[in-house]
């Protein structure tokens, strides 16, 4: 059968119980959330910090397609001055809703003037890569901003 304590003596002990509660909260205000720049930002569907680098990174290029909801952004033909037999099309894909390297595909298309026609051409794979390269880095360079 339990036995009871007298009310002072209970009341003592919920007392020193009680007590040392007050430093596991609260804290600092300064202190940073865990969560303020977090890896998964999706407030328009898909990873902002990836969705805000790759509209930086195809500033250039006038733009065809955007859907932030589903992660694609297709851009229309570009003539870069310095190349005017040549013109480049992109699409970029925005497949994670975290910042992660796999998250982002690029696909380009190539085409060159023959004889006053446009061609289809062969597109280097470092050109992909350079590009989804420079994406991530501005993301990643986003997120670190977000931080402070």
């Amino acid at each position: 059968m339990a036995r009871r304590l007298p009310a002072p003596v209970s009341a003592g002990l919920l007392l020193a119980a009680l007590l040392p509660l007050p430093a596991c909260g609260g804290g600092s205000k300064d202190r940073p959330k865990a969560d303020l720049a977090a890896s998964r930002v999706t407030t328009i569907g898909v990873n902002a910090y990836l969705w805000r680098a790759t509209l930086d990174t195809l500033s250039f290029m006038p733009l065809a397609q955007t859907d932030s909801n589903g992660g694609v952004v297709v851009t229309d033909w570009y003539i870069d001055p310095n190349t005017p037999g040549e013109r480049m099309k992109l699409t970029v894909s925005i497949l994670d809703q975290d910042l992660r390297a796999d998250a982002v595909r690029v696909a380009a298309s190539r085409q060159v003037s023959q004889n006053g026609a446009w061609v289809d051409a062969p597109v280097k794979a470092a050109t992909v890569q350079k590009l989804e390269e420079i994406i991530l880095t501005k993301a990643r360079d986003l997120r670190r901003m977000a931080i402070g």
